[in-house]
């Protein structure tokens, strides 16, 4: 196979579910370097929160878009997509496979598919958060219903619902519009990560402990002070939001815990719902013995 022929890889899945070390797998198997599609993992210092692969860990396999912002910076998925594909155009160019490894659905899929990214106004951003201070989320929710009913009632986040409307003031189209139809840019190919739920959950619960006992309290401490809560994205991120309260007193670090692992939880079914809607992954159970294997397979037959 020809550099030019050689597919994306994609390793999807819900958190928790063995992502990272698949895809360290498969490229020492393969001949490849891991592409970081998790949005949280972009931020600097934000390392046992966001599960990091420590560099012991990498298997001399070179990690792209890790460590790439400050936590004050907000995440772009229009900017991912850029920074990725060139990634991948560079990466191929080598002869080697590009591996995206994440959960961040939307980044995975500006990466895969033919997707087009609306600009932003900062002046129609601002008027329009100012709205959202003023009047509260269900006025703008309604203004969103009257233009694009498909994005209002998919969109429950606030930040989600300005960018919506946002988009319609700029273009004149339905955000909803811009969203993939679930065509690849690219040859790709995506092997998805099942767990059984009960089994996921017993997981995500022990890696909060773990998170824990390695001291993401510390961590956020020394994020708190670089700015974690001027962040957009940075600070709402899953653990980080939970334990700034300790810090301010509201919690203890047992609640700030259990309501890390019922959020945590919570993100996983989205994950989930947001993957097995796309008939294209080839799952995979992530305990199977064979899974390097069967996985492999699935990549060279295309």
């Amino acid at each position: 196979m020809s550099s030019s022929e050689l597919p994306v890889i994609a390793v999807v899945g819900p958190t928790g579910s063995g992502k990272s070390d698949l895809g360290v797998a498969l490229a020492q198997r393969l001949g490849g370097e891991i592409i970081n599609a998790d949005s949280m993992q972009f931020y600097r210092g934000m390392d046992i929160g966001t599960a990091k692969l420590p560099e012991a860990e990498r298997g001399g396999i070179p990690h792209h878009l890790l460590d790439i912002m400050d936590v004050t910076e907000e995440a772009s998925v229009s900017a991912f997509q850029g920074q990725a594909r060139s990634l991948i155009t560079d990466i191929r160019s080598r002869g080697r496979y590009p591996i995206l490894v994440g959960g961040s659905g939307l980044y995975i899929r500006a990466a895969l598919d033919v997707l087009e990214f609306p600009g932003t106004d900062p002046q129609l951003r601002r008027r329009l958060e100012t709205e959202l201070a003023e009047n509260g989320l269900d006025a703008l929710r309604s203004r969103l219903q009257e233009v694009d009913p498909v994005s209002a009632g998919r969109l429950g986040d606030a930040r989600r619902v300005v960018r919506a409307l946002e988009v319609h003031e700029l273009t004149g189209r339905p955000f909803s519009s811009f969203m993939p139809d679930r065509t690849y840019f690219q040859p790709a190919v995506q092997i998805g990560l099942a767990v059984e739920r009960s089994v996921l959950h017993q997981r995500l619960a022990q890696r909060v402990d773990q998170m824990v006992q390695a001291g993401l309290e510390e961590e956020v401490r020394r994020l708190d002070a670089a700015g974690l809560r001027s962040g957009k994205t940075a600070g709402r991120a899953l653990g980080y939001a939970q334990f700034l309260k300790v810090l301010d007193g509201e919690w203890t670090s047992r609640q700030a815990a259990e309501d890390t692992v019922v959020a945590t939880r919570q993100f996983a079914r989205r994950q989930l719902t947001w993957f097995r809607a796309d008939p294209r992954v080839t799952w995979l159970d992530f305990k199977d013995p064979e899974l390097e294997n069967k996985a492999a397979a699935a990549i060279l037959e295309g």
